[in-house]
């Protein structure tokens, strides 16, 4: 059948109708001026949303060199939030900082590539590192997402496969693959996952080490097929794959009891005046974290592997009195003020007294639950009250040490 000659090939309209056709000699092939004047603005949008789509990480996340968050700044802003740990938000600050960094010079083309520096921060429970990542979270430009290692095991059993660490993180970037793939998790409870015992284990360790092995590849950056609603995979679900190269990863555990291991590593060498043993002597044994290296969390149970992808360690130290005592008034979310808030909103002022305050302060202490115990003792001190006070018609609520004591120790 002989071709038309006489009529657009793309729209099929005759000449008569268009007027003249221009010939596109590389497809022996005639188009209309509609029709060219259409691809040129369907060729636009494509390559527009090709461009925006397949981008600089660094225009994708709005940053510039110029206006990052210094790590200073990032410093500044969790101190308004948590206090003391200054080490660990200097190493907080500073990791995220060199994440922005990374971004902006991926797609340069420069023959250095800026490797990620994933962190693991190491203390004792209720000093802070949820709440070191909750902060800093609200000032990111960049997806963030916290998840937590105690539901994970190895594929094929009860539990969360360790791809749904990255479905949390899509799902921060509402679904933007490429968002995600410049966003940062944080892996709390991190310590849960050590192995049983500093060997190998004979059988199959589905929630410790096999979740270890499982987190290596993902740790140091693959590509990782990952169910977008999370749960298991089966072979009908459709997957996105997900490229971790450029997601850092930050990793938190109490880690309870490794104290004694790095105790017992200072302990056992060379005998004299300047061995570690004597210098031990001057050490506060509360403090032992600041010691701690790669042998201590091997003998934990984190196997080699998955330390050596956690180049960054940092500790958080245990909290003194007089911390507890600067967490209950001094930062934006302390806990007093948020029973004023609660208060204020009946029309209540609310106050309590620097000896109530030491009270609380002395009964945290005692039972060694960190900033989470100041909660759990001003909530005890404080539900009769809210409980009685937005039936009565009272203007100021004064709690001081008689009545904190009488309301903790009725509560117990």
């Amino acid at each position: 059948m002989a071709k038309k000659t006489d009529s657009c090939d793309f729209c099929g309209r005759s000449k008569a109708q268009v007027g003249e056709l221009m010939q596109i000699e590389e497809y022996d092939s005639k188009i209309c001026s509609q029709c060219s004047m259409n691809y040129v603005l369907i060729a636009q949008a494509i390559e527009g949303a090709q461009r925006k789509h397949q981008g600089s990480t660094a225009a994708q996340a709005g940053l510039d060199l110029a206006t990052l968050p210094k790590p200073v700044q990032i410093k500044q802003h969790l101190d308004q939030y948590v206090v003391g740990q200054d080490e660990a938000k200097r190493y907080l600050s500073v990791a995220v900082y060199n994440h922005y960094k990374r971004l902006l010079q991926a797609n340069e083309g420069d023959e250095v590539e800026i490797e990620k520096s994933n962190i693991l921060m190491l203390g004792p429970t209720g000093t802070g590192k949820t709440l070191l990542a909750k902060t800093i979270a609200r000032m990111l430009n960049v997806p963030f997402a916290i998840v937590d290692a105690t539901v994970l095991t190895q594929a094929g059993y009860v539990g969360e496969d360790i791809e749904s660490i990255l479905t949390r993180l899509l799902q921060a970037a509402d679904y933007d693959v490429k968002a995600a793939e410049r966003g940062i998790v944080f892996i709390d409870e991190i310590d849960k996952i050590a192995r049983k015992g500093d060997n190998p284990s004979i059988t199959r360790d589905v929630s410790g080490e096999g979740v270890q092995q499982g987190l290596l590849k993902l740790l140091e950056g693959t590509i990782v097929n990952v169910p977008p609603q999370g749960g298991r995979k089966h072979p009908e679900q459709k997957l996105i794959p997900v490229d971790t190269q450029q997601i850092l990863f930050v990793c938190a555990g109490a880690f309870d009891g490794i104290e004694r291991k790095i105790a017992q590593r200072l302990n056992t060498r060379v005998v004299g005046y300047n061995s570690p043993r004597a210098q031990m002597e001057h050490k506060d044994e509360e403090h032992l974290l600041r010691y701690v290296d790669a042998r201590d969390l091997k003998s934990f149970g984190l196997i080699p592997e998955i330390i050596g992808r956690l180049p960054i360690i940092t500790f958080l130290h245990p909290l003194t009195a007089d911390t507890l005592r600067m967490i209950l008034t001094e930062p934006k979310n302390a806990i007093t003020r948020q029973y004023r808030k609660i208060f204020a909103m009946d029309g209540i002022e609310l106050t309590f007294t620097d000896e109530a305050l030491d009270y609380i302060v002395q009964k945290t202490m005692e039972q060694k639950l960190g900033a989470r115990g100041l909660r759990s003792i001003v909530e005890a001190i404080m539900i009769d009250a809210m409980f009685e006070a937005p039936s009565q018609e009272i203007k100021q609520l004064v709690i001081d040490r008689a009545y904190a004591q009488e309301r903790y120790e009725h509560s117990i």
